[in-house]
């Protein structure tokens, strides 16, 4: 029993020197730090201007927001204004080829004055009249002309018998006045009876200058007073709607254009309508310079113009030539002829050769009249064709 005493006592002996050693040991444990005291609050800084860095914030007049210019949508933007297109005032066409005449003489003169030189001589034998024959078909006259010419000289001349410059001249001047034609009407029609606008189509091969001559000829309608609407059909050529384009703004007509390489037809048809709702007089359409070889490409030409007659008739269908292509031009107004009702000839570059005479043969060829004329690159040198004036600048004063 007292053995059982003895043990209990121990075991609680030994259970309090355990208790004592852990609690000694936590209080050895460093007590945490005091929480710190509550710091000041202040205000926070105000943000520093442009330039200001951190600088002590300055007082500054403050405005409400009623003060403040808020963006919305109920101030509308500022739009810059452009500056109005100047619009130019062409000179007027009524003598023009007779200003230009000193101009279209300069380069027409060897044919006259070979002419004159040869019908001068004392003694007119066969030798001068090949010589003669030779200057003729050397300008472009065309064969068929060129003997009508040389009979109806022959014959006047044996009849003169003496002759003197003056009237070696005015017989020069009356047979080629005879083959150029004073008869012919070589009006541009542009205004149709019972009907606006009046339809003209520009055709041609690429670089006889037709967009250009569209242009030049909006110039020339403007310049006598209609409204003008330019269709810009030719499609594949690059810049060549931007070209008709400049055009037409310097003298204040409309271009109306489609998507490079878009359909042709579309954009003549197009332009046809616009000139309509406007009421302008007139609508030039220019289209592809497509090559006169390329059969697809002609049968194009023609449904640009079928298109366009969906509206209204064609009132003429002006080819455009080079003056330095000669014969070569005739080969191309045959084709072209052949696609479409070709109405009137423009010659370009006829300033810059010697080869008046195509003049003669293509009228011969084709059987419609050159009805106008371009002589320089100058805006107003698309002159309306005058025979006389013509036939005056071949021959020299």
């Amino acid at each position: 029993m007292e053995t059982v005493i003895l043990a209990v006592v121990i075991a609680v002996v030994v259970l309090g020197v355990l208790g004592g050693l852990v609690v000694g040991s936590r209080r050895k444990k460093p007590l945490p730090p005091p929480p710190p005291s509550a710091p000041d609050i202040t205000a926070p800084p105000a943000e520093p201007h442009v330039g200001d860095e951190a600088e002590t914030p300055r007082d500054e007049p403050r405005r409400t927001i009623e003060e403040v210019d808020l963006p919305g949508g109920s101030a509308p933007p500022v739009e810059e204004e452009l500056p109005p297109t100047e619009i130019e005032i062409p000179e007027p066409t009524a003598g023009r080829l007779v200003r230009l005449r000193t101009r279209l003489s300069r380069s027409q003169n060897a044919l006259g004055k070979g002419l004159l030189t040869l019908l001068s001589r004392e003694h007119l034998d066969d030798d001068t009249w090949e010589e003669i024959e030779d200057i003729l078909l050397t300008a472009d006259v065309g064969v068929a002309p060129t003997q009508e010419l040389v009979d109806g000289l022959r014959e006047r001349v044996k009849v003169l018998g003496t002759r003197t410059p003056d009237e070696l001249r005015g017989l020069l001047r009356e047979e080629l006045l005879k083959l150029v034609g004073t008869e012919v009407d070589r009006t541009v029609r542009t205004e149709p009876e019972e009907r606006k606008p009046g339809i003209v189509m520009v055709v041609g091969v690429n670089g006889t200058g037709k967009t250009t001559t569209t242009g030049k000829l909006a110039r020339v309608l403007v310049a006598d007073g209609r409204t003008v609407v330019l269709g810009a059909a030719d499609t594949f050529r690059a810049a060549a709607a931007d070209q008709l384009q400049t055009w037409g703004e310097r003298v204040g007509a409309y271009t109306v254009r489609g998507p490079e390489g878009g359909d042709p037809a579309s954009v003549a048809f197009d332009a046809v309508k616009e000139g309509k709702e406007m009421g302008v007089d007139v609508v030039l359409i220019d289209t592809a310079g497509r090559l006169h070889t390329k059969t697809g490409l002609m049968d194009e030409l023609g449904k640009v113009k079928r298109v366009v007659e969906k509206h209204a008739p064609l009132d003429e269908v002006l080819l455009v030539l080079d003056a330095t292509t000669g014969q070569n031009g005739l080969v191309q107004a045959r084709v072209f002829a052949e696609v479409v009702d070709i109405t009137g000839i423009v010659l370009t570059k006829l300033d810059g050769t010697a080869k008046g005479g195509i003049v003669v043969a293509v009228q011969r060829e084709l059987g419609v009249p050159v009805k106008l004329i371009g002589l320089g690159e100058g805006a107003d040198d698309l002159a309306p064709f005058e025979p006389e004036a013509f036939v005056d600048a071949l021959i020299g004063e």
